[in-house]
């Protein structure tokens, strides 16, 4: 990492992080070991990019993200339609 790209992340976050690149190519790594669109399609010789990963990354969190909202919503719609002991239990457990 040039440490230009050092300075201005030491300036940003207003620590001293002296993370080398090794350390960033490995967490990169494991990220990608994370995300089931690059895991599918990754053969051993693939080289991805970091910025791919990284885009990657944020696709699936928004994928998440949309998942929890659908079942948040189909959840709340099926209390609405559900009394009894179960759906009160479920209530008092949401509303913690």
């Amino acid at each position: 990492m040039s440490s230009r790209r050092s300075r201005s992340r030491q300036a940003a976050t207003g620590v001293s992080r002296n993370i080398s690149d090794d350390q960033i190519n490995e967490l990169v790594s494991k990220l990608q070991e994370l995300l089931p669109e690059l895991r599918r399609s990754r053969s051993r010789s693939d080289k991805v990019s970091a910025a791919r990963v990284l885009q990657e990354t944020c696709n699936y969190i928004r994928s998440l993200h949309r998942e929890v909202d659908d079942l948040s919503e189909r959840l709340s719609e099926l209390l609405a339609t559900t009394d009894g002991p179960q759906a009160a239990m479920i209530r008092s457990l949401l509303s913690q």
